[in-house]
C-alpha cells in the first residue's frame, strides 16, 4: 500500500511531515555526509537576525541528564549575508527551506521578512522567544499582545506562509497561540526551549557563560506534548510539534495529539541520521495500520479538536 505522506502547512506543502528545528541543522548541508537532504519533509534553517551576532560568551551548551542545555546566543552571520552567500546554495535541493528570524523590535521583524520573501525561502517561522527592547527587554512571545503585533507586521511584510514559534515559558500556551492566529499566523510551531541552568559543584558557579539556558531533548518531551495537545483545542491553523522527538514513536505521539507536522532537533546531535529514521517509521506504521493517508492519523488521540 503506498501511504500519502504529503502534508499542507498554512500553504506550505511538504512532501512528508518531518522537518528539522532551527539552530540543530544549521542550513542543512552540514548534514550531506549522513542524509538525503532532498528526502526531508522541510530545514528549518538556523534562527537569522538583522545584523550580524557573536552569540553569548562560552560555555554554551552543556548536557543534562536526557537533554542538552544551550546558550548559543543567537549566532549567526546576519541576513544579509545569508541570502547573498548560503541561499543561493540550497536552490538546487527539492526540500523546502524555512528560515527562522529573530528581532529586537516589531519593526526588525517586518525588515527582516521583506528581505527574505525572496525565491528559495518557502516560509518564515518567527521566534517570539526574544526580549522586545522597547517594553524593557519583555519577552515577545510571553505577551498575547506582543505576540499579536509581532506576527501582525510579519505577515504586513511578506506573502510567504509564516509561522510563529511559540515559547514554552508562559502561563497560558492556549491565550498565545490563539493570538497567534488571531494576528494571521498561517501555523503554529512548538515548543521552543524552556528555561533552565546547571551548576558546577567543584566551582560553585553556573557552567552556561550566559547563566541561564534553553532546555532542549527528551527530558522535555511530556511538556511539549501536552502543550501541543493543548494548542490542538484552542487553533484551527496547522501546528508543527517538537521537544524532545528521537524516534518514529515519539513524531507519531506529537501527530495524535494533534501536530501536522513534526521538528526534529537535538535529536540530530544523537544520531544526525535520526530524520530518515523517523521518515522511514511513519511510513511503516502507516502501512501496518493500513493507514492510507498520515494527515488522517493528526489529532486522534485529541476528541475536542474541530476537523
Amino acid at each position: 500500500m503506498k501511504v500519502k505522506m504529503e502534508v499542507d502547512i498554512g500553504g506550505l506543502k511538504l512532501q512528508n511531515p518531518v522537518l528539522t528545528a532551527s539552530g540543530t541543522f544549521g542550513s542543512g548541508q552540514e548534514y550531506l555526509p549522513f542524509i538525503d537532504l532532498n528526502r526531508l519533509g522541510g530545514v528549518v534553517v538556523k534562527g537569522l537576525t538583522l545584523l550580524p551576532k557573536a552569540g553569548n560568551p562560552p560555555p554554551r551548551l552543556i548536557e543534562t541528564p536526557s537533554g542538552l542545555l544551550n546558550a548559543i546566543g543567537l549566532q549567526n552571520p546576519g541576513v544579509d549575508y545569508f541570502i547573498e552567500n548560503i541561499l543561493p546554495e540550497l536552490t538546487s535541493y527539492q526540500t523546502k527551506f524555512i528560515v527562522n528570524i529573530s528581532g529586537n523590535t516589531p519593526e526588525e521583524y517586518g525588515v527582516l521578512a521583506q528581505k527574505l520573501s525572496v525565491p528559495g525561502v518557502a516560509a518564515l517561522e518567527v521566534n517570539i522567544s526574544c526580549p522586545n527592547v522597547k517594553a524593557g527587554g519583555l519577552v515577545f512571545g510571553t505577551d498575547p499582545d506582543l505576540v499579536a503585533e509581532v506576527i501582525s507586521v510579519v505577515k504586513g511584510h511578506t506573502n510567504l506562509p509564516v509561522i510563529a514559534k511559540l515559547s514554552p515559558n508562559v502561563t497560558d500556551i492556549q491565550e498565545i497561540a490563539r493570538a497567534a492566529e488571531e494576528a494571521g499566523a498561517d501555523a503554529i510551531s512548538l515548543i521552543n526551549t524552556l528555561l533552565g541552568m546547571a551548576i558546577d559543584v567543584e566551582t560553585r558557579k553556573p557552567v552556561l557563560g550566559n547563566i541561564v539556558g534553553g532546555l532542549s531533548g527528551p527530558a522535555i518531551k511530556p511538556i511539549a506534548l501536552r502543550m501541543v495537545w493543548q494548542v490542538a483545542q484552542a487553533v484551527k491553523i496547522p501546528i508543527i510539534g517538537m521537544g524532545g522527538i528521537v524516534s518514529a514513536q515519539d513524531a507519531l505521539e506529537f501527530i495524535l495529539a494533534g501536530a501536522n507536522a513534526i521538528a526534529i532537533g537535538t535529536g540530530n546531535f544523537i544520531n544526525p541520521r535520526v530524520t530518515m529514521e523517523v521518515i522511514a517509521g511513519l511510513e511503516e506504521y502507516c502501512q501496518k495500520t493500513k493507514t492510507e493517508d498520515i494527515s488522517h492519523l493528526v489529532g486522534l488521540a485529541n476528541p475536542l479538536k474541530m476537523r
